[in-house]
């Protein structure tokens, strides 16, 4: 079984195979405290007006939705509308 470094995540691609779409990077991770295993990775929000009305809802994507990880793309196997229903909200 291959391993990886959490600080190798950071900054990878992260692509949908599905429609092939790139969904943005990976910029934080989510890790089962009782477990100590990662669940998610997390894709931060997009900016609006450079920040100035804050960012959009991140994108949290389980690890069981993970289907490869390369040496600079993770590729994922998920729908957009599954992803709708899995964004963090941003209080």
């Amino acid at each position: 079984m291959a391993s990886c470094r959490i600080g190798e995540l950071w900054k990878k691609d992260v692509v949908c195979v599905d429609s092939g779409v790139c969904l943005g990077r990976v910029d934080d991770v989510e890790v089962g405290v009782c477990t100590a295993q990662l669940t998610a990775i997390v894709i931060y929000g997009r900016s609006r007006l450079f920040g100035l009305l804050g960012r959009e809802d991140d994108l949290v994507i389980p690890w069981e939705d993970i289907q490869v990880i390369g040496q600079d793309t993770i590729l994922v196997r998920t729908r957009p509308a599954a992803l709708s229903g899995r964004r963090r909200h941003k209080p």
